[in-house]
């Protein structure tokens, strides 16, 4: 007994790992990226935010994983295990294919394969939850719409991040008590603005605890064989081993790789895309918070891509050209041009942001990834009488 459960906590330290080297990317990429924080600073904030958040609001999707979707009794030593390990799996396949990866989806998914099996699966939960996977998406893209239509260029004017040379805030001793100052070539608005990175990805890293952390540990909480404090405790530290280890390199890829899309709208998308997920954590809600990401970030450049068309215009679809990076990146210069009054070449001249073959392959795995998990563990618990009964 103490091996097998020696293997479900090592299991769930597993899927913790994972999720840190990946949601510590997402969330401290684009500031690491832009030179504002250093990959040792973010991964010790992402360890710091992601154990708060899930000490509070991941809590509610704890309860809702390990004790809503499935009967507790149905959680075995044994059938954790197995539930862990399809998690694991659909992290590591979906990683293969450079596809964002639904830990949430894949863990929904493992764990209603186990209640079917067992005749123990609500389905009034499941119905729910697979409303709030419909709902977060569609709520994303219109958010990031409405922010990229009416709302960016002025936000373009107000944020501004360019790291001056030398250090941005230091010490005045000229006093008995040293008060920090602005570095010498550090501008006010720098300065707000670069604490606002670090804010907004903080924000995220907190989201990102609040929705994961129940991923790893649920099964073994509603097993009974951890309690919940020390099972958020056990999957923040293996987020913080993961963020501190193999998030290095994918915080220096997607930093690098968010080059064609602004600071700005990195964080515009963070926020938004972070706000969707803690609301659903604190329902209880286990959702995808890279399912709301990709959305906001097509939302957002089909909305700085619409300026070039009227209401009216919109509603024939008669919107000039695509979506594009540069229609998230153009300058506001001096001015702002009215809705409509936009120019289409002054929004597109990279390359295609909303590419719909790349978004049908992303959408594809968010149905197959869950639909998969499902069937698979439905057919082990099936073949392998490792499940509890009700």
């Amino acid at each position: 007994m103490e091996v097998l459960l020696v293997l479900a906590v090592a299991a769930a330290a597993f899927v913790g790992f994972n999720v840190g080297g990946s949601s510590t990317g997402v969330a401290w990429g684009p500031s690491v990226g832009a030179g504002v924080t250093k990959k040792t600073t973010a991964a010790a904030l992402m360890t710091v935010f992601a154990l708060l958040g899930g000490w509070t609001v991941g809590r509610n999707v704890v309860e809702t994983l390990g004790s809503g979707v499935v009967a507790p009794s149905a959680f075995t030593v044994e059938a954790s295990i197995v539930v862990l390990v399809f998690i694991g799996l659909g992290m590591v396949v979906a990683n293969a294919y450079g596809v964002p990866v639904s830990t949430s989806m894949t863990a929904v998914g493992a764990i209603a394969g186990l209640g079917l099996a067992t005749g123990t699966l609500d389905w009034a939960v499941l119905g729910e939850i697979v409303v709030w996977w419909l709902v977060a998406p569609v709520a994303g893209f219109w958010c990031g719409g409405v922010v990229g239509r009416y709302l960016y260029v002025h936000l373009q004017r107000v944020v501004e991040v360019e790291q001056s040379d030398g250090p941005m805030v230091t010490l005045d001793w000229s006093s008995f008590i040293p008060r920090p100052a602005l570095g010498p070539g550090t501008s006010l608005r720098e300065f707000v603005s670069t604490a606002l990175v670090v804010v907004v990805a903080c924000y995220m890293s907190f989201s990102a605890g609040a929705s994961n952390v129940a991923n790893a540990v649920a099964p073994l909480v509603g097993g009974g064989l951890l309690a919940p404090g020390p099972a958020v405790v056990l999957a923040a530290a293996a987020i913080g081993v993961g963020a501190f280890t193999i998030a290095r390199r994918t915080m220096a890829s997607v930093g690098s790789e968010l080059t064609d899309l602004p600071l700005l709208a990195a964080m515009v998308v963070t926020v938004v895309a972070a706000t969707i997920t803690t609301a659903a954590s604190w329902l209880g809600i286990p959702i995808s918070l890279a399912l709301s990401t990709v959305m906001t970030i097509v939302g957002l450049g089909w909305g700085r891509a619409s300026r070039t068309a009227t209401a009216a215009d919109l509603a024939r679809g008669d919107v000039e050209g695509g979506v594009s990076v540069s229609a998230v990146a153009v300058e506001a210069g001096d001015g702002v041009a009215e809705i409509g009054e936009a120019r289409a070449d002054d929004l597109q001249d990279a390359a295609a942001l909303f590419d719909p073959s790349t978004v049908a392959r992303f959408v594809s795995f968010w149905i197959l990834g869950p639909s998969a998990a499902t069937v698979l563990s439905y057919l082990a618990f099936f073949v392998l009488p490792v499940a509890g009964t009700p």
